[in-house]
């Protein structure tokens, strides 16, 4: 499934009533789109405690591993993070040797100076949202060449993207197509580069069922590994050093054993695949009929 790494969406899904409701939203619409209606349904934060520019909210306690490989939450004060087994799998596997095999065995550190450092892995928080559609756009319409237009697309989202370095504030910009190019986001990003393995279980339970447990409901997988985010000694980003410093996050989520009941309003945060819930009749025909047919043929070969 081609990614949207750049999304920060929501997913709600409610019980109540024995009615479900669902949805991808961009997380600075909430309050116009539907704050009314999921507070309706059991919500009990705002669209401002979920997505704030100018104080902390659940924005800042979601994270991007590796530029949208995967999603994972902050749930501690010193930047300890909880993602899934198999976004750290190549981590986990690199870090292994002979002697300390932690991808078939599992790694747990008893203290923080135990932690691995995990070269190349890089944690990213949204710091805004930005609609960029009229500049991207300006001067284009349904006549302009379709070569015209890529071009002019792609200068200008890169001209914004660079406005963002130019900022001088150590962040990056990254601007999204949405709608099938009706409209453009820019998505501001401060990503930290000092990350240590905290611990992860035996692939045994990690990854138990393969890749094919992954698409089926209910699991039996313990598919989730600890990460930290380490900082200098300003809260900043900073590469590896040991100086360095557990990360304090504006925000953590608050770890709750208590479960849940029948009705609970729940919800999903994070950097999800795409969609193609505005496919129009036409593109549903085209992959039933032409695309997938394909897509099985060709597997069905490498079978």
């Amino acid at each position: 499934m081609r990614k949207l790494t750049s999304l920060v969406a929501l997913l709600l899904l409610t019980v109540l009533g024995a009615q479900a409701h669902e949805g991808m939203w961009l997380l600075h619409m909430l309050k116009k789109i539907n704050e009314a209606e999921m507070q309706n349904l059991g919500l009990n934060l705002s669209a401002e405690d979920i997505y704030n520019i100018n104080k902390a909210s659940l924005k800042d306690a979601i994270v991007m591993l590796n530029g949208g490989m995967c999603t994972a939450e902050v749930i501690s004060s010193e930047g300890l993070v909880l993602t899934n087994h198999h976004c750290a799998y190549g981590s986990i596997q690199a870090l292994s040797t002979v002697e300390n095999d932690y991808l078939t065995n599992g790694f747990w550190a008893m203290s923080k100076d135990q932690e691995l450092p995990i070269d190349g892995f890089e944690v990213s928080f949204l710091v805004r949202i930005e609609d960029v559609t009229s500049r991207v756009l300006e001067g284009i319409d349904h006549s302009t060449p379709t070569a015209d237009r890529e071009s002019k697309v792609r200068e200008r989202m890169q001209a914004i993207q660079k406005e963002v370095d130019d900022e001088g504030k150590g962040y990056s910009g990254n601007v999204k197509s949405f709608y099938y190019g009706n409209e453009y986001y820019l998505f501001v990003y401060n990503t930290y580069r000092d990350v240590r393995l905290v611990g992860n279980p035996p692939e045994a339970i990690g990854k138990y069922g393969g890749d094919t447990d992954n698409w089926m409901w209910p699991r039996h997988t313990g598919d989730f590994s600890l990460i930290r985010i380490y900082a200098d000694k300003d809260n900043n980003p900073a590469d590896y050093s040991a100086e360095n410093v557990p990360y304090a996050p504006k925000h953590h989520l608050p770890v709750s054993i208590a479960g849940v009941e029948d009705g609970d309003f729940t919800m999903i945060m994070g950097y999800p695949g795409s969609t193609d819930r505005y496919l129009s009749s036409f593109g549903v025909q085209q992959a039933t009929d032409i695309h997938n047919p394909c897509f099985v043929e060709v597997r069905d070969l490498k079978l």
